[in-house]
């Protein structure tokens, strides 16, 4: 008689209560997204509110390991899909290792959020927490690296005239609390509704730290203001484009020159019918000229001409020699009459762009270290050039992401900003937006007329109240020709320049002083009890 198998016994089910399990990992994965979400080109800043709601409650109580790990995950679902532009031009392996990087951070201001999470009004506590966190990725390693901040994807938002109160750091802190606050405003509705009773203090400072940043947001209104106080200037921003790859690098580079040096040339043509206003000054973007045209005689005539042909004085970005082995990112004054007679050096370089650091461990995850073949070294004077009588501030490109560059500008007398940047290398994507953005809240936060000319779009005439005037499409030739209003006031912003970040991370290290004596009372007194 043949022997009958036993029937499978099939796959083994699920514990019970596994899906509970994955909800607060699946909710911490969907903060993050929706805090991506919240940034441009989208129009959804509000959605920022509601991804901080859901990671309150994916953190709160929890403990530090978990919350860890949370963290990563709201990190990853914030990072990876942010910063995808970064691998564009050289593949997968240097996005991903960034955008990890980036989450770890974020996972250990998780982890901080957590720990206050059990003190009372803790929103603030963690809102702080955030902000330090922040401030510390904006600064290391490597001079730190400040994209993604949620100031950044509020350049449409309610909350924007808190950048010419406190800066980023103040608009950062009251979004997040607000969106803390939403939390803990639900927690405690929820507990009313099945208990019918709860604690009235904390309802109250639930529903304040909701309100008091749409008020404060409200108030601060008046300092937005975007009049002449120091008259207008016509500014133009070229924007030539760049080639179709194929090219060889040197070929690439004059192709790009000639672009630019041709839609000048144009442009002097549309002023003298009567198309196009005369501008006071000319605006080109980082890397119109990667020809040093101190050392390429052919590069210095093209400048030239073109400069003489416009006949106002023009800002030129190109690559300049600094020694046999290094480079600077450079902006040029041109002069029609005179030549090149001022520079700033780009002081924020990009590392692992502009220059790179471990070279021998970066080159295990990419070859394509060996690229950068010559570094850039960093400029150390504060970029203003007088065009024409006017003050200009200059911040260049990636510069765009740091406090302390607008704001040196301003604070050494620029009545406007020039934003000269290049983001051809990132194709079609979100980057070019998300830098654009930058800029609206710089404009806002210092009460400056902000020109973004970038060699393949999107370039952009922004008004101080973050508004945009005119911009450009992409890859395609244009020029902006607009009047600007020029000023001279400061913003309480501008005036204290890193005291509303300094205050917030104090207040933040409090909170964590607080929560981690309270948790060592706690030991303490379960040891007594045993």
């Amino acid at each position: 008689m043949t022997p009958v198998a036993a029937p499978s016994p099939g796959p083994t089910p699920p514990p019970a209560g596994w899906p509970r399990r994955l909800l607060r990992p699946a909710a911490a994965v969907l903060s993050g997204v929706l805090l991506y979400a919240s940034f441009p080109p989208r129009p959804l800043w509000w959605l920022v509110l509601p991804g901080f709601a859901l990671l309150g409650w994916v953190l709160h109580g929890r403990r530090l390991r978990a919350a860890f790990g949370l963290g990563l995950l709201s990190g990853l679902g914030f990072m990876l899909p942010l910063l995808r532009w970064t691998g564009e031009d050289v593949g997968p392996v240097p996005w991903l290792a960034l955008a990890t990087a980036e989450a770890l951070f974020i996972a250990v201001g998780c982890l901080g959020i957590a720990a206050v999470s059990r003190l009372a009004y803790w929103p603030v506590w963690a809102a702080a927490v955030w902000t330090l966190d922040e401030a510390v990725r904006a600064r290391i390693p490597f001079g730190g690296f400040p994209w993604g901040k949620i100031a950044f994807g509020q350049a449409e938002s309610a909350f924007l005239p808190l950048a010419a109160l406190g800066g980023t750091p103040l608009l950062t802190f009251a979004v997040v609390l607000c969106g803390f606050g939403l939390y803990e405003g639900v927690r405690h509705l929820r507990t009313y509704r099945s208990s019918g009773t709860t604690h009235r203090a904390a309802a109250a400072g639930a529903a304040a730290c909701v309100l008091a940043p749409v008020v404060a947001a409200l108030a601060a209104l008046p300092l937005v203001d975007a009049s002449a106080e120091d008259g207008t200037a016509t500014v133009a921003a070229i924007q030539g484009n760049v080639p179709r790859l194929g090219l060889d690098f040197n070929a690439q580079r004059r192709a790009v020159l000639d672009n630019h040096a041709n839609r000048t040339i144009q442009l002097a043509d549309e002023v003298r019918a009567g198309k196009a206003k005369q501008p006071d000054f000319v605006l080109w973007p980082e890397n119109s000229s990667d020809l040093d045209p101190y050392r390429n005689a052919d590069a210095h005539q093209i400048i030239d001409d073109a400069v003489k042909e416009i006949g106002a004085p023009t800002v030129i970005g190109s690559v300049v020699e600094k020694g046999t082995d290094s480079l600077r990112n450079t902006l040029i004054e041109w002069d029609p009459e005179k030549g090149p007679v001022d520079t700033y050096d780009k002081r924020f370089i990009q590392p692992f762009g502009e220059y790179m650091p471990m070279r021998t461990v970066a080159r295990v995850f990419s070859k394509d270290v060996d690229r950068v073949q010559r570094e850039f070294v960093a400029g150390t004077k504060v970029g203003v050039f007088d065009l024409a009588g006017t003050k200009v501030g200059l911040v260049t490109c990636y510069e765009a992401a740091f406090d302390a560059a607008a704001r040196d500008t301003v604070r050494h007398g620029g009545q406007m900003i020039a934003v000269p940047s290049n983001n051809a290398t990132f194709g079609r994507s979100e980057m070019t937006y998300q830098q654009l953005a930058m800029s609206q809240v710089r404009a806002v936060e210092h009460g400056r007329a902000v020109v973004v000319p970038v060699t393949s779009g999107v370039s952009a005439v922004i008004r101080p109240d973050g508004t945009i005037a005119d911009r450009s499409g992409m890859f395609t030739p244009d020029a902006l020709v607009a009047e600007v209003p020029l000023r001279s006031s400061l913003t309480p912003a501008t005036r204290m320049g890193p005291l509303p970040e300094g205050l917030i991370a104090l207040l933040a290290a409090a909170g964590l002083g607080w929560a981690g004596a309270s948790a060592v009372r706690a030991r303490k007194e379960r040891g007594t009890a045993r």
